[in-house]
């Protein structure tokens, strides 16, 4: 086995340098003689002064001993040659030369095989060196089969349940798989097995590897943490002879745990690409289902497995005794929430008159990691201004950037610009406030943040699971609110609507064919997952529905849209002067809270609760009568000269909360 020495620090190098160095001394051996120049040679042999000459062809080198017993030799080039042997051989055959020859100089045995195999030697060494640099150095030659996954050790910082929080089922189930590491006796003797296998899975950043390095820290017993993407590399076979050895690892050293992150990276569904079974990835999977199912009940080696795609994960992979466990971690609910925002405010300065509470009820869908990023930000705008303490300002800032992004203190509009941004989120919060089972309205602002001019952020006071159709379609109004009112005021919507216009379609399409929200379609679901993430599944993949229902689905969403975009224009025309009121109040403040926006909405005449939905429809499109003046009948000319609100490709800039 090659010496690990012979890798590390300048020892390869010097081995290098030594072959060349060798190799050059052996094919330049010297006999002793001096080198002279070539004119000065032919006058020795002008002159009678050489006593024995050799003419070396190969090398067009002349060599000589003289008469006083000196050697001597020099170059000849071209035709010169000739005429020196020419020269040689008549000085021989007048008797003023002793000798006289011309050789052709043959290389030796140990010269071929330095010349020819000295550089695959060079090329074998180096390949060696660059094949145990991306192996990480040290001694990772030759060992690309060897699992690659850490150890955590008892002097890895602890991470424990203490520091986790929001997800208080999760730390449940895995406090109970803790336990029996602990105390497996106690679950043996009622015959209780502890799940092989648990599988975290929720959206990104609500805790799955955090909760993971609790369970490393809390378990005291070896654990084992790799990527779902360690085990495939450019090798073939390299996956799953990595699999292999990982599990015997953990078999070895058991009771332990072994923690794979981003699980999908590697047990995604098989037969769904291009390729056929030998496909390495694949190959990979069926070593990891093989190595699972071979597990001793008693062994005490337990399986965790995080991913936010449970949906393209093998069937084979999720079935009990392999993954028996699947445990959610979805975002935190406001108790949750304000739990997450105590664990993130140790040890930073919190000012005494903060809420954390008050912080959880405006960050609704927030995750874990959304939350940790808002007091980091909050933190970090606290040191930029030189304060000492974090209050209620930096932490609303903090939430405004991790939602919305960085203010755009650079981008200046013109009065035209602030106008229509202005009407444009006052429609969104007066059409919010008007309807009776829409969210209130938090906060407006016409500065522009991120990618938008402007944003009205609209939050539920309590958590929310589910909606009824009468709340969807107060919604779909409120998501248009922006469009009518640009219409309304201007006569010339903008390019700002698109995003609004956007969501408000995708709403208004999953209330037609996943909700069964319609009179005409009922309660029946059309088109399957449009999330399928395979590209092999989608081939000769068709629609379950025909033609025909198509068209009626194309109408029902086009009506759906025509009611909320008409209910919008009929709030805001009734309610006209509430809203000129709004707008004048964000061109001069720029920024309005709840309690603000409050106060002007108190004259605003607010609509009724809808009617309970029986299956026929509650409210029949109107016309919009045409109005002399206008451009499309919305309303009365203002003389307002209309200018674009955003680029064609900018969000819309209302709500940027998640619901």
């Amino acid at each position: 086995m090659i010496s690990k020495r012979l890798f590390r620090g300048p020892w390869l190098w010097i081995a290098i340098i030594a072959a060349i160095v060798i190799g050059v001394l052996l094919t330049s051996g010297s006999d002793g003689s001096r080198e002279i120049r070539t004119a000065t040679m032919v006058t020795y042999l002008q002159d009678d002064k050489i006593k024995d000459v050799t003419f070396v062809d190969g090398d067009q080198e002349i060599k000589a001993t003289l008469k006083d017993g000196k050697k001597v030799r020099a170059k000849w080039l071209g035709d010169q040659g000739a005429r020196l042997v020419e020269q040689a051989e008549k000085k021989v055959a007048d008797g003023k030369l002793k000798t006289f020859d011309v050789e052709v100089p043959k290389q030796s045995a140990l010269m071929t095989i330095l010349i020819n195999f000295l550089p695959l030697v060079l090329i074998f060494i180096l390949l060696l060196f660059f094949l145990n640099t991306m192996q990480g150095g040290g001694g990772r030659i030759m060992q690309f089969a060897k699992s690659r996954a850490k150890l955590i050790t008892k002097d890895t910082p602890k991470t424990t349940f203490a520091d986790v929080a929001g997800c208080d089922e999760a730390i449940e189930e895995l406090g109970e798989i803790k336990e029996f590491l602990q105390e497996p006796a106690k679950f043996q003797a009622v015959g209780a097995k502890i799940p092989k296998g648990v599988l975290l899975y929720g959206p990104p950043g609500t805790g799955k590897t955090l909760l993971a390095r609790a369970v490393a820290g809390e378990a005291g017993v070896p654990f084992y943490s790799i990527s779902g993407s360690d085990f495939v590399e450019m090798f073939v076979g390299v996956g799953a002879s990595r699999v292999r050895d990982l599990f015997e690892q953990a078999k070895q050293n058991a009771p332990a745990i072994v923690f794979i992150d981003e699980i999908d990276a590697v047990g995604r569904h098989r037969g769904t690409g291009m390729g056929g079974g030998h496909d390495e990835r694949e190959q990979t999977l069926n070593q990891l289902l093989v190595e699972m199912d071979g597990f001793d009940v008693r062994g005490g080696v337990i399986l965790i497995a995080a991913t936010n795609r449970p949906d393209v994960l093998d069937p084979a992979l999720l079935r009990p005794g392999r993954f028996d466990r699947q445990v959610g971690v979805e975002a935190p609910d406001l108790q949750g929430r304000t739990q997450i925002l105590r664990v993130h405010a140790r040890g930073k300065p919190i000012g005494t008159d903060v809420d954390l509470e008050a912080v959880a009820r405006r960050t609704p869908g927030f995750s874990g990691a959304d939350l940790a990023n808002v007091l980091n930000e909050a933190a970090l705008l606290t040191a930029r201004s030189s304060q000492k303490t974090i209050d209620d300002a930096a932490l609303d800032e903090a939430i405004d950037r991790v939602m919305a992004g960085p203010q755009k203190r650079t981008r200046l509009m013109n009065d035209h610009e602030r106008t229509i941004t202005a009407y444009h989120e006052g429609g969104h919060a007066l059409v919010a406030a008007a309807l009776p089972q829409s969210d209130p309205v938090h906060k407006i602002t016409i500065l522009p943040r991120g990618r938008a001019l402007g944003y009205t952020m609209v939050l539920p006071d309590e958590d929310k699971y589910s909606q009824t159709r009468a709340e969807l379609l107060d919604k779909l109004a409120y998501m248009l609110g922006g469009r009518a009112a640009e219409e309304l005021v201007f006569h010339n919507p903008t390019t700002g609507a698109g995003n609004d216009i956007e969501k408000a379609t995708n709403l208004a399409r999953a209330m037609v064919t996943q909700y069964g929200m319609t009179e005409r379609l009922g309660a029946v679901r059309f088109g399957d997952d449009d999330s399928q993430p395979f590209v092999g599944r989608d081939i000769g993949h068709a629609r379950n529905y025909s033609e025909s229902v198509a068209g009626v689905i194309d109408e029902e969403i086009k009506k759906l849209i025509d009611q909320a975009h008409q209910e919008a224009f009929d709030i805001l025309e009734e309610n006209r002067d509430v809203l000129d009121t709004l707008v004048v109040e964000l061109l001069e403040r720029e920024t309005l809270d709840k309690a603000e926006v409050a106060e002007i909405f108190q004259p605003l005449r607010r609509r009724e609760i809808r009617p309970a939905w029986t299956g026929s429809e509650t409210r029949a499109p109107s016309s919009i009568p045409p109005v002399e003046g206008s451009t499309n009948g919305r309303g009365p000319e203002t003389g307002v000269v209309v200018g674009p609100d955003s680029g064609p490709d900018a969000p819309s800039p209302d709500q940027p909360a998640p619901e």
